[in-house]
C-alpha cells in the first residue's frame, strides 16, 4: 500500500508542476501577444519570445518537481521537461493535424524544453 501511495504522490508531482508550467507558458504568451500588438514585432522575435517562454515555463516546472522530489531532481525536471515537450507536440497535432516543422525545429524544441526542466530541478 506505501508503494501505491508513493507512485501516485510522483504522478501528482508531475501533474503539480507541468499544471503550474503550462499556467507559465498561457501567461508569458500572453505577454508576448500584447507585446506583439503593441509593438508590432517582427518573426525573429517573436521566435525569440516563444522560445524564452519555452525555456522559462519547463524551467519553473523543474524548479516546482525538485523541490517536491527532493531526491534527483535533476531527473524529475529532464522528466517534466520531456512531458511537457509530448504534451506541446500532442497539442500541435490535435490542433493543426500535422507537423509543418521541420525535425531540426523539434529536436531543438524538445532539447531546450527537456535541458530547461533538468536545470530547474537542479537549481531547486
Amino acid at each position: 500500500m506505501d508503494r501505491n501511495v508513493e507512485k501516485n504522490g510522483k504522478v501528482f508531482w508531475i501533474l503539480k508542476a507541468l499544471l503550474i508550467a503550462y499556467a507559465v507558458t498561457g501567461a508569458l504568451l500572453l505577454v508576448l501577444a500584447m507585446l506583439l500588438y503593441k509593438l508590432e514585432l517582427d518573426e525573429k522575435a517573436v521566435s525569440a519570445g516563444i522560445i524564452a517562454i519555452y525555456i522559462t515555463s519547463t524551467l519553473v516546472g523543474g524548479i516546482v518537481i525538485g523541490k517536491m522530489a527532493k531526491m534527483r531532481r535533476f531527473f524529475w525536471g529532464l522528466c517534466l521537461g520531456i512531458i511537457y515537450f509530448l504534451l506541446l507536440l500532442l497539442i500541435t497535432l490535435g490542433v493543426y493535424r500535422t507537423l509543418d516543422s521541420s525535425g531540426v525545429n523539434m529536436l531543438t524544441t524538445f532539447v531546450l524544453c527537456a535541458g530547461g526542466g533538468m536545470i530547474g530541478g537542479m537549481i531547486s
